[in-house]
């Protein structure tokens, strides 16, 4: 399998998306491509900004505010239940979060498969992982650290009103 990839600076650190010819997102990584490679199995990872210029344009735009969605064709390997979590996160909308027992009575099973299924999410921020905390609040289970999943789940707060108290 071939696959086509380009990392670009964020707000957060270098951001690698890789893409294969129809441009169908196979994965991301904050950082560059050994980090890429960690997150999927492919035999050859080529340079080509060109094929994943869409992703990034959304990428960008989310970070700056523009975008809180991603509308790009993904196409994650896993197994069926892996898919069945991976499209329960597409469903967490920005701003918000869900435990990783949310997610599992939404799907009928118990919380840790799904915590490994999250853990295998190959297409980290487009498929937001980063906004499933624990069951008490904290960060965790995030394959790029906590620090990265605070500051994505800073960046998604929403604005609170500046109206004046009456």
């Amino acid at each position: 399998m071939i696959a086509y990839f380009q990392t670009f600076n964020t707000p957060v650190g270098p951001f690698s998306v890789a893409v294969d010819a129809d441009q169908r997102v196979l994965a991301t990584a904050f950082g560059d491509a050994a980090a890429l490679r960690s997150r999927f199995k492919v035999l050859d990872l080529r340079l080509n900004s060109s094929l994943t210029e869409r992703s990034r344009r959304q990428v960008e735009a989310y970070f700056d505010g523009q975008a809180q969605r991603f509308d790009l064709p993904i196409a994650p390997q896993g197994s069926a239940f892996q898919q069945q979590v991976w499209r329960a996160l597409l469903e967490i909308p920005f701003g918000h979060t869900r435990t990783y027992g949310d997610i599992a009575t939404l799907l009928g099973s118990a919380p840790r498969p799904v915590g490994g299924a999250i853990a295998r999410n190959p297409i980290a921020l487009i498929v937001p992982c980063h906004r499933v905390v624990g069951s008490n609040g904290k960060l965790t289970g995030f394959a790029f650290g906590e620090i990265v999943k605070r500051q994505l789940l800073i960046h998604e707060e929403k604005p609170r009103s500046t109206q004046p108290k009456r």
